[in-house]
């Protein structure tokens, strides 16, 4: 069974309060996962962003859209009790719990019109016909499609300019990152006539303790293992204990296991891992718009 919506999930959790005992936001989730018979990797799935789980993100919007409409209260923070007028609902249930019969309620209908009385601010509007997603789930959905689409700009960009370009992108990248300062202190790309298979040098840290060797490679076709054994060998006319191998394109499974089973150290990036780098630590991208999502803080509300 896939993890139901978060309309499917109303009447299950309305039900669990009709016992008119208080129970917590957990103890829900514990009940509704066994209701639902939901698997550990279902329990364990998360929201695009990875900060919540997405059982816990739509068991927490169907209270609050129960709640909205006066069918549960909020006793105590974290907390969820069946209201009066909750038990009159429980008491000839509908087969499925939906928006549109919470509709009926006024409180509901204020809810959904907001503070100044406008459906712009209709969380109908940032739920699709299904009701499979939550608001949230339909802004983080939002912003992965957004994060793809600059991601795929991204590469188009670095696979439009020279060789040499990326080798020093690759620089500033890791500098960036954290390694070795500026990129002036820290890193250099080589140039092709005297790089022996190294395309980069970076040290580790600010003060230069450990030395890490860069190949880039701005390719189309699949990286397999012999380019890696290259590297290596590479590495080892250096002594060096430590590589990095970024490309554009991406790495076969041979390449990828050899990785990971030799000495010295190499980790390998390809071309998706490396713009989702760049995003991350803003080369190459800049911000446009910042929007941040906000919740009641209940404590403020608790006189002394």
């Amino acid at each position: 069974m896939a993890i139901p919506d978060f309309q499917t999930i109303m009447l299950p959790l309305l039900s669990l309060a009709g016992d008119h005992a208080e129970h917590s936001l957990a103890q829900a989730r514990e009940v509704l996962a066994r209701h639902f018979a939901l698997t550990p990797e279902e329990l364990a799935a998360k929201l695009p962003s990875g900060r919540q789980t997405t059982f816990s993100n739509r068991v927490a919007w169907a209270k609050v859209y129960l709640t909205m409409a006066g069918l549960l209260g909020s006793p105590k923070r974290g907390m969820l009790r069946i209201t009066p007028l909750g038990e009159t609902v429980l008491r000839d249930p509908p087969e499925r719990m939906t928006i549109k019969f919470l509709e009926q309620f006024p409180s509901f209908l204020q809810f959904r019109k907001g503070a100044d009385n406008t459906p712009q601010n209709d969380p109908e509007y940032l739920t699709p016909a299904n009701g499979s997603e939550t608001p949230v789930e339909l802004l983080e959905s939002a912003c992965l499609q957004l994060r793809n689409e600059l991601a795929a700009s991204l590469t188009r960009h670095i696979k439009t300019n020279s060789w040499e370009f990326f080798e020093d992108l690759v620089v500033k990248l890791l500098v960036t990152m954290g390694y070795g300062g500026s990129v002036k202190d820290a890193g250099q790309a080589t140039r092709k006539t005297a790089d022996q298979g190294i395309d980069g040098i970076i040290k580790q840290d600010r003060l230069g303790l450990d030395t890490i060797y860069l190949q880039a490679k701005r390719w189309e076709g699949v990286v397999g293992r012999p380019e890696i054994q290259k590297f290596v060998g590479a590495l080892h006319g250096q002594r060096a204990k430590k590589g990095i191998f970024i490309t554009t394109s991406h790495f076969s499974a041979e390449a990828r296991d050899y990785a990971r089973q030799i000495d010295p150290k190499i980790v390998i990036i390809d071309g998706a891992e490396l713009v989702q780098l760049m995003i991350d630590h803003d080369l190459g991208v800049s911000p446009v718009e910042t929007y941040v999502i906000k919740r009641v803080d209940t404590d403020f509300f608790v006189e002394d």
